[in-house]
């Protein structure tokens, strides 16, 4: 009897000549890590493909999930079989029926040795005429069919399918490095967050949060966004920095229309910290060229100037629709849309600077202790920690927090 498994197709890790196994070996795992709540019997490699075999059935639901994590580009519900002929044949009937509609269809065979007696041009009239047999109202077309069957021998077994999911594609998390996301409650940063997961970064988030000026209403929204991403992308930790109190001190000591210039050079300051702290080599954000008055080019360049690790913007050329279309897709647009004031929207002016000249951004600048602010965040800073088999927490804050809680030993790292 033919059993259900999952066929996973990438490609981009297949690129990577000498280094192929490593990153396949770090996708398999994810894929574990991503089934975890389903009962799986192995997750092996054959012949190009990640097999996901299971102990019950459940590979319907399992393709689904595996279609979420960086690094798959197609999932394939296959049928295992021996190399009977009339199992595989019987496979193939199935995987077809399965289909959905088509009028037109084609076999492909592929062998990955030449042990078995059959050629890839035999099964592959062997299979087409059960399947005309089967479906004698449908034509076979060799180009461009509606629907093509697959017929994989490989290691002693077949593999039949029709039916694909296409998968997010991209790089398997923990095969790039570590960065530090700005995490928000809104619609954009989330975004950016999974389009660096799906390069194969793991994103450690850090959330400026409005409190105590606000409400920490927020906070627990960035939990759910981080939930939403799961089981596919899997964030380990978040930080929350309490920013409300610091932002009311820049209102009242800079210039209304750079406050928030001087709130984002805190946040980079901060982020970057963290960043060293976490081994992580840069800083992501969800901005979006000219989408609201602190990211023009001038106000970007402004900000940039306070850190000096890379920052990437992987939404600097998307609009806003764009933006919302990748955020449906990865369900956080419904979280995103909740209201919550944060600190996105504490104490600001009437009138932002659109074209900040440097001059006066350094002016600004020097009107507060900026040192001494970003210190005193850092070790107001909380985190809560999540289930993530890619994220390693640093040797000075190794400690796990189920809730949110202060780094309390950020002392050590001094």
């Amino acid at each position: 009897m033919a059993a259900r498994v999952c066929l996973v197709h990438y490609h981009e890790v297949g690129l990577k000549g000498k280094n192929r196994a490593h990153f396949e070996h770090i996708l398999m795992d994810n894929i574990k890590a991503a089934l975890a709540a389903f009962s799986v019997n192995a997750v092996s490699r054959i012949s190009g493909y990640i097999l996901v075999t299971f102990n019950e059935h459940q590979a319907d639901e399992a393709a689904r999930v595996i279609r979420t994590v960086p690094g798959v580009a197609r999932v394939s519900l296959a049928y295992h079989t021996n190399r009977d002929p009339q199992e595989y044949c019987a496979a193939a009937v199935k995987a077809l029926r399965e289909f959905g509609s088509f009028d037109s269809f084609k076999v492909h065979a592929k062998r990955s040795n030449t042990d078995y007696e059959l050629t890839s041009i035999d099964i592959n009239r062997q299979v087409g005429e059960v399947l005309c047999e089967a479906f004698p109202d449908k034509k076979v077309q060799m180009h461009d069919p509606d629907a093509m069957v697959h017929v994989l021998v490989v290691q002693g077994s077949v593999y039949v399918y029709a039916r694909s999911e296409r998968g997010v594609g991209g790089l398997p998390v923990g095969s790039a490095g570590k960065v530090v996301t700005l995490l928000s409650s809104g619609i954009d940063s989330p975004v950016a967050t999974w389009m660096l997961a799906r390069r194969g970064a793991v994103c450690v988030p850090v959330h400026f949060s409005g409190r105590p000026q606000t409400p920490d209403t927020s906070e627990y929204l960035v939990q759910d966004i981080i939930r939403a991403l799961e089981p596919g992308v899997q964030i380990g930790r978040l930080y929350v920095v309490p920013f409300g109190d610091c932002q009311r001190e820049i209102s009242v000591t800079c210039p209304s229309n750079l406050r928030v210039i001087m709130y984002r050079r805190i946040m980079y300051s901060v982020a970057e910290r963290i960043a060293h702290i976490e081994g992580a080599r840069a800083i992501v954000t969800g901005e979006s060229l000219g989408q609201v008055a602190s990211q023009t080019l001038e106000n970007i360049m402004a900000v940039n100037e306070a850190v000096k690790i890379p920052v990437f913007r992987p939404l600097i050329g998307s609009d806003k629709q764009e933006i919302i279309a990748r955020a449906e897709e990865i369900g956080t647009f419904d979280i995103s849309t909740e209201a919550a004031p944060d600190c996105c929207t504490l104490f600001m002016p009437r009138r932002p600077e659109t074209h900040a000249k440097l001059d006066a951004v350094h002016e600004a600048w020097k009107l507060f202790d900026h040192e001494e602010m970003i210190e005193r965040l850092l070790k107001q800073t909380e985190y809560i920690d999540f289930e993530s088999n890619t994220y390693k927490a640093p040797k000075t804050l190794k400690r796990k927090h189920s809730e949110l809680a202060p780094r309390e030993i950020y002392q050590d790292h001094e």
